[in-house]
């Protein structure tokens, strides 16, 4: 569905499906955020804390920031590579919760463990409830993105009109 909207924004500087994107990837790592702020398995500290270890940090703050970083930048690649397929909910939706279980793989099984000295690839209840935080991600994405571009879409409509 392309717009004039869209067809105005595509000289832009930024592609608007990026910008679309980014804004979902920092919903999404919201509801993310907070799934690893109040999830802990086997530790007595939450996950998000673990994320603050790529910096070296224990630092829930520095966790955060990290974290949203990752998600800001996991946004706005879903909406430059998929952004064009997740203007509908339902594909949106799809599209979000197996982008999030590929960051899932990519990220908590491979990239962070390796990065933190821990065995890579591994089942456990960290990497299950990550899978969980990934899948909030990718639903939280998927439908903030397809929300964005209906939106747009309504918004172009009208002034059209």
């Amino acid at each position: 569905m392309v717009t004039a909207a869209h067809a105005s924004l595509k000289t832009a500087a930024i592609p608007v499906h990026a910008v679309w994107g980014a804004a979902a990837g920092l919903v999404g790592g919201i509801g993310f955020g907070i799934w690893m702020s109040v999830s802990r398995p086997m530790m007595d500290t939450a996950m998000i804390t673990m994320v603050a270890g790529l910096l070296g940090s224990t630092n829930a703050v520095v966790g955060w920031l990290v974290h949203l970083s990752i998600a800001l930048f996991a946004g706005t690649t879903f909406g430059v590579m998929l952004g064009h397929l997740a203007q509908r909910v339902a594909p949106a939706v799809v599209l979000g919760l197996v982008y999030g279980a590929v960051w899932w793989f990519l990220g908590a099984l491979w990239i962070m463990p390796a990065n933190l000295g821990m065995p890579v690839f591994e089942w456990n209840d960290v990497t299950a409830s990550s899978l969980g935080g990934h899948l909030v991600f990718g639903l939280l994405a998927g439908l903030t993105f397809s929300c964005i571009a209906q939106l747009a879409g309504r918004r172009t409509d009208r002034t059209a009109a």
